[in-house]
């Protein structure tokens, strides 16, 4: 999905990619195979590149840090980067910088795991630091009995070092406040959004977040920025938040992710500037481009893999059905529950509703190859 903005400005992208069929792979001229925790493999690939960047959290830290210290534009950094990989290192940060935080603990065994429990309340949700993601490395432990079962147990079993135990917010809603920063320092926001999830994965995004109060909406704005710019973020980073009313300034911070997001794929057709074209212009260095939305309200509906297996099959009846939607497939080889792609649907606030039967539909029609 960043391809589209690079040939737009005129840049080379290259990707290394986990394998010769791989999406991302389809979309850039080069793409050489490659494995991304191998040190060697990465300094071959950057030895060609002017800015090297990521679509995840999971290249090794140490692998970074070395790439940075042989000269590598790694952006963004290993130290900033390092919030977006380790749980633990966020929830440290986040409570540093005086940003809201949900209470929470680093544990070593279940008996300092049942005695947060004891401290906080039950029910606790426990995490693992690193490699989490769509609900994946997440555990929710409704009291002693639960903390003290196997499933803990094999946790603590399996991962060096202490896990990651929060309290279990009782929250109104999901949010997320997008931010890009540049390696000089200039940072641009979008409006914050309404992200609504599903058994864990992200269903719908409603931009911007409907009746969010503006007091509550520019503290979020400004936490995101807080951190970009106090972590020395480069490229674009989204702030996943509580809504929690009589918490904090309304809100918690949740998780951080330093790179595009599927909480500001909407950004694709409902603002001036989308998150890809952003992130290249931001680890790039160059200006950030305007952010604001060019429509009362945008909805995007992520499609999971279902039981079309062949999605240009329902392209027809998809895009006759609902023409006001702008649909993104991402080339992926469908699998149930897997994502593949989203439908953008943009209109007046008043009419979100509409907005919302559309891009569902849409999306339905595509993963179910129904009208």
């Amino acid at each position: 999905m960043m391809a589209p903005a690079a040939t737009a400005l005129g840049l080379e992208l290259r990707v290394l990619a986990e394998g010769p069929d791989v999406s991302a792979a389809a979309a850039v001229a080069t793409a050489p195979v490659g494995d991304h925790t191998d040190l060697e493999t990465l300094r071959r690939f950057a030895a060609d590149v002017d800015v090297l960047t990521f679509d995840h959290e999971h290249v090794p830290t140490e692998h970074l840090h070395a790439l940075v210290r042989e000269g590598v534009a790694v952006r963004p950094g290993p130290e900033a980067l390092v919030h977006a990989q380790d749980k633990l290192a966020m929830r440290a940060a986040v409570d540093r910088l005086g940003l809201p935080n949900p209470h929470w603990a680093a544990v070593a065994d279940v008996d300092e795991l049942v005695a947060f429990g004891e401290r906080t309340g039950w029910p606790v949700v426990l995490k693992t630091p690193r490699g989490g993601y769509d609900g994946k490395g997440v555990m929710v432990l409704s009291g002693p009995e639960a903390a003290r079962g196997p499933e803990p147990a094999a946790w603590f079993g399996r991962t060096q070092g202490p896990l990651l135990a929060e309290e279990r917010v009782p929250f109104t809603r999901e949010l997320s406040a997008l931010v890009a920063r540049t390696p000089s320092g200039e940072v641009r926001s979008w409006p914050v959004v309404e992200s609504i999830q599903v058994d864990g994965v992200c269903d719908e995004v409603l931009a911007p977040a409907p009746a969010l109060l503006p007091e509550v909406a520019a503290a979020a704005a400004g936490t995101a920025r807080t951190i970009a710019a106090e972590l020395g973020v480069t490229g674009v980073m989204a702030v996943e938040l509580f809504e929690a009313p009589g918490r904090g300034p309304g809100f918690l911070v949740n998780e951080l992710a330093m790179r595009p997001h599927n909480s500001g794929h909407w950004t694709m057709d409902g603002s001036v500037t989308s998150q890809f074209e952003q992130h290249l212009r931001a680890v790039l260095d160059l200006p950030l481009g305007e952010t604001a939305a060019l429509t009362g309200a945008t909805v995007m509906k992520n499609y999971l893999g279902g039981a079309n297996q062949d999605l240009f099959s329902a392209y027809r009846a998809a895009l006759g059905a609902e023409p006001r939607a702008k649909v993104h497939n991402y080339g992926k080889a469908v699998r149930p529950g897997r994502k593949i792609g989203h439908v953008n649907v943009t209109g007046e606030a008043g009419e979100l509703p509409e907005l919302r039967r559309r891009a569902g539909h849409a999306a339905a029609v595509l993963r179910d190859g129904a009208p």
